[in-house]
């Protein structure tokens, strides 16, 4: 346990230039007391003590402002910088070495059972305000940029950014992306119900 703990120190110091000491990360720092209690909770949940798990999981919310289901599995160094409002849902999946800043939201999309929420690959940063929805992938060592929203599979070793987000950098190197003919969801939204009026109209006639 405190080798896991100590692991856990280390991996924010290593990343957060900020932080200045192992006592000011292990008693300050809400990521880190998020993670800890996520663990007492996944350990509760794994042994079928559901509402003690539930109680931690939402007692660390009020404390931290980071929700964690407590049947999400985690691996190892997770590090969740700031954290104010990150939400990780119940069968998302996180690899080791995962950062995690504000806002960012692991969920689904309301229309998955089962696996509803992604899986996080090792080495993937997800940068602040991010939301991966649904039950696919992000790869090994992959970036999701600051604001993105990723609907589908990221492969290991890229960079993602936009709404939807879109594979911009692919093993160091720059992807070419055709920016006049990206579909436009709103615009498609508009088609759709265009459509359907056209529709309704034809049958009151």
């Amino acid at each position: 346990m405190f080798s896991r703990l100590r692991e856990d120190i280390e991996c924010v110091k290593e990343r957060d230039p900020a932080a200045r000491s192992f006592l000011e990360i292990w008693l300050l720092y809400p990521g880190l007391r998020a993670v800890r209690m996520h663990r007492k909770a996944n350990w509760c949940y794994r042994h079928k003590l559901f509402f003690c798990a539930r109680w931690i999981s939402q007692r660390a919310v009020r404390k931290t402002g980071i929700e964690i289901h407590p049947a999400a599995t985690i691996g190892r160094r997770f590090f969740i910088d700031h954290g104010t409002g990150v939400v990780i849902g119940e069968t998302a999946i996180i690899g080791d070495d995962v950062t995690l800043y504000q806002g960012v939201t692991l969920g689904g999309t309301g229309k998955d059972t089962g696996k509803r929420h992604p899986t996080i690959g090792n080495g993937v940063m997800v940068g602040s305000g991010a939301k991966v929805l649904g039950p696919f992938t992000v790869g090994d060592n992959s970036v999701i940029a600051a604001g993105a929203v990723v609907l589908n599979e990221i492969p290991p070793n890229c960079t993602a950014v936009g709404v939807p987000a879109k594979v911009v950098k692919q093993n160091g190197k720059r992807v070419s992306l055709d920016q006049i003919h990206i579909p436009d969801p709103v615009q498609m939204e508009l088609d759709a119900l265009k459509k359907r009026i056209a529709e309704l109209e034809e049958k009151v006639k």
